[in-house]
């Protein structure tokens, strides 16, 4: 099984060389420590920032660089800021070529949920509704299950919606999967994972092709 870390360092592998990647909040902030160091990769944060680096250092923090989060992070050099209309239009003239989201929910026809909860306060959507608008290439960082054991990957979600049938993959704790027209198709299950238990964890429709490989991370 995966920690956060391992899910972003498997994650990390999807990133090729030439990307402009946007990471969204959460798990996905992580896949920057990552990257292999023999390509080059532009990340995007949805604040106005093209050319993150990874998370800085205990002590060598600067307060006045975050990410969407709000996380302080630090820039390669060649990075530029800009404002929000500009950070806007890369994602919206679909200049990104990989978005990496948290969720709280995924169906298996690629719907995702991942901003509101009923009843708990939340700032807003943010730019997620942008970003799984726009985006073709999405990839989703989460849990395989909540807190109390139930499913995260759905026949159909039961929160509020960000986007409908945009997730591509989804790397959880357990597994990678890819969504298809027959459900969560279960690519890599994570060292010491069965097949059984990602059965188990997941509600929608799971189905694979033959012997399924652990991850290499």
């Amino acid at each position: 099984m995966l920690d956060k870390n391992g899910i972003a360092k498997r994650i990390a592998q999807e990133v090729k060389d030439g990307y402009y990647v946007n990471l969204g909040i959460g798990i996905p902030t992580l896949v920057a420590n990552f990257v292999r160091d023999d390509i080059d990769v532009e990340f995007q944060s949805e604040n106005g920032v093209l050319g993150m680096g990874p998370f800085p250092f205990e002590g060598e923090e600067d307060a006045d660089i975050i990410n969407a989060g709000k996380q302080t992070i630090t820039t390669l050099p060649g990075a530029s800021f800009f404002d929000s209309a500009t950070s806007f239009a890369m994602i919206r003239g679909q200049h990104v070529d990989l978005t990496i989201l948290g969720a709280m929910e995924v169906a298996q026809n690629g719907d995702i949920a991942n901003w509101k909860i009923p009843g708990k306060m939340v700032k807003g959507m943010g730019g997620a509704m942008d970003l799984v608008a726009s985006a073709e290439n999405i990839i989703v960082a989460m849990l395989h299950t909540n807190r109390a054991g139930d499913s995260k990957l759905l026949k159909k979600c039961t929160l509020p919606l960000t986007g409908v049938g945009c997730v591509k993959k989804i790397v959880t704790n357990l597994a990678v999967l890819e969504v298809t027209l027959r459900g969560f198709k279960l690519l890599e299950r994570a060292p010491g994972v069965s097949v059984e238990e990602i059965q188990k964890a997941t509600e929608g429709t799971l189905f694979f092709d033959g012997e399924v490989p652990e991850m290499q991370l």
